[in-house]
């Protein structure tokens, strides 16, 4: 599969390179090409590429949206809606604010930033998911108590939701993806970061996730 990866951080080189290893044709999407070269040099593969917003967003057959989640409307119209139309974009952004020298969410409660995106791009299938675990376990769920822990996922789409639930099993190995419906429950996931921050400062790694006992 052709997928495009808006953003060139931590996350979006992680997933791309998974990806790569998985036999997909990555291009990661990014303001400044020259570097990502040691990314490009690291993965060492045919089938990873790098390129513009527009051109990342063009590539993909599905859509990542990997930005800080200040930048990720700003991204994301540079990348084109032509270019994201139709397509499901998997938003695994935080709507981190640093403005002020102390980490806020810059939106909670009663919106969230997937809903934003939602609304700036109606004619994309936005669907929430992997903003609630560091990027090592995105794409790498068994290294931790060997994947019995859960993933959310949120989106207005159905058949979005159950396509995205499909490649996170097939792509990643994920066991366990609580659906919880539409992009407002986005709401919580997002809010849930605040937690994440009190759980690493206290265990002193991000090598954790939440589990669901039912």
């Amino acid at each position: 599969m052709k997928i495009g990866i808006i953003g060139s951080g931590n996350a979006g080189q992680t997933l791309g390179e998974a990806l790569v290893k998985r036999g997909h044709v990555v291009k990661l999407g990014t303001r400044s090409p020259q570097k990502l070269d040691a990314w490009l040099n690291q993965v060492s593969d045919v089938r990873a590429s790098v390129g513009s917003f527009d051109e990342a967003a063009a590539h993909g057959d599905i859509v990542f949206n990997a930005t800080s989640g200040a930048g990720s409307l700003k991204a994301l119209k540079a990348a084109g809606s032509h270019n994201l139309q139709g397509k499901i974009l998997i938003d695994i952004s935080l709507p981190l604010d640093f403005s002020n020298g102390i980490l806020n969410l810059f939106v909670a409660n009663t919106d969230s930033l997937g809903e934003q995106i939602q609304r700036a791009f109606p004619h994309v299938k936005v669907v929430k998911t992997m903003n609630t675990v560091s990027a090592a376990l995105m794409v790498n769920p068994l290294s931790l108590a060997e994947g019995q822990h859960d993933l959310f996922i949120s989106g207005n789409d159905v058949d979005a939701r159950n396509e995205v639930i499909g490649y996170l099993k097939d792509w990643f190995g994920w066991e366990s993806i609580l659906d919880l419906g539409d992009l407002s429950s986005a709401r919580s996931t997002e809010m849930l970061f605040s937690l994440l921050v009190r759980v690493h400062m206290t265990v002193g790694h991000s090598h954790f996730n939440f589990k669901v006992v039912r």
